[in-house]
């Protein structure tokens, strides 16, 4: 056989498209694994027409999902980047919206029985080490897709799917406020770097002789501001505990202004170098958590409240993402939001099998 046929289903999760996979249909972990995936997604190339991927880092992502053998979960849920137009998969971070796909696949193929009504999943999130709770709507014991949920970046309804997080603080550089000060100084301009999901270094936009409402094709065009902002973002790597970032998807650069649109503040993200048309999940929970941190760049500018449960909307280019915090003697204490999710197709994808012949 001249192809290698890999069990995949492809997915919605929230605003992103991706490949999942049972981790027993892949390599182990390593450089074969890797060239695996930049098949199936048709990397390196921009329109990556030799794969599955779309041409986009939102469709261009992958879970790898395995029954735990951990007691608190049921599923352990690695996420792969896998960039359009390097020959590289990054791990280095979560995926919030792949995550909401999480439990309807561990449904699906078996790794966990439905319930009547709604089936909860506990998910091990491998990349960060967090536990996320899916609670995925199974009436009569099987998926639905169907509901009147809408969310910003999606066509039409689908079935609601609430995710709830444990403990999401420093989960990639170890703490909150992994500088330890709600607001450092880098390249003179005021930032907070912050980690409740994903570390994302957050920027008043003004300070940079920007609104923070244009829109994202201007900003990706603008090459004096892209290059400050990777000044900022490579200094603040080692300040974050991320080490050198160069090669690196991580920390994300998020503009920030007053809302305008009745929400709690309104962003400009850069993933990290092209400005996102929405905001990811946790870059979301994570711009959400600093909007409640006094001395922060953002507390200023957010319209909150003092709830000791509140829900907060991030405005960003194509509408909102609400985000629930929790807070705890006034300090930040946990974070879910509601997704949705569809299965888009059930079957093989194809690769050269001069890439892997499926053996191990």
């Amino acid at each position: 056989m001249s192809q290698t046929r890999i069990p995949c289903l492809l997915m919605r999760g929230g605003t992103s498209k991706g490949a999942y996979f049972l981790a027993g249909d892949l390599p182990e972990q390593g450089a074969l694994r890797d060239r695996v995936l930049l098949a199936v997604m048709g990397s390196p190339d921009p329109r990556q027409i030799d794969g599955i991927g779309g041409g986009d880092s939102l469709t261009s992502k992958v879970a790898i999902i395995g029954k735990s053998a951990r007691t608190d979960a049921d599923v352990d849920y690695l996420f792969a980047q896998v960039l359009v137009d390097q020959p590289r998969v990054d791990y280095g971070q979560n995926c919030g919206n792949i995550l909401a796909g999480v439990g309807p696949f561990a449904i699906e193929r078996g790794l966990v029985k439905a319930g009547p009504e709604v089936t909860q999943v506990r998910i091990f999130m491998e990349n960060t080490g967090q536990i996320a709770v899916a609670h995925v709507s199974t009436p009569g014991g099987e998926v639905s897709y169907s509901g009147n949920t809408c969310i910003d970046g999606v066509p039409g309804q689908g079935a609601a799917l609430v995710i709830e997080f444990e403990d999401l603080a420093g989960s990639s550089c170890g703490a909150l406020l992994p500088t330890g000060n709600a607001c450092d100084v880098i390249d003179d301009v005021a930032v907070t770097c912050i980690d409740n999901g994903m570390p994302v270094v957050l920027i008043r936009a003004a300070d940079l002789a920007r609104s923070g409402y244009e829109d994202p094709q201007l900003l990706d065009a603008d090459a004096e501001l892209k290059a400050r902002l990777e000044s900022i973002r490579l200094q603040a790597g080692p300040l974050m505990k991320l080490g050198d970032v160069s090669q690196r998807n991580v920390p994300k650069m998020c503009l920030i202004a007053e809302p305008r649109a009745g929400g709690a503040i309104s962003t400009r993200t850069f993933i990290p170098h092209r400005c996102h048309a929405a905001i990811g999940v946790f870059g979301a929970v994570s711009v959400a958590a600093a909007c409640l941190i006094e001395g922060s760049v953002a507390q200023p500018l957010a319209h909150v409240h003092k709830a000791a449960t509140q829900q907060l909307q991030v405005e960003h280019p194509t509408g909102e993402f609400t985000v629930q915090m929790q807070l705890h003697d006034g300090q930040v204490a946990g974070g879910g939001l509601v997704r949705t999710a569809r299965l888009l197709f059930d079957g093989w994808v194809r690769i050269p099998a001069a890439v892997w012949s499926g053996s191990a």
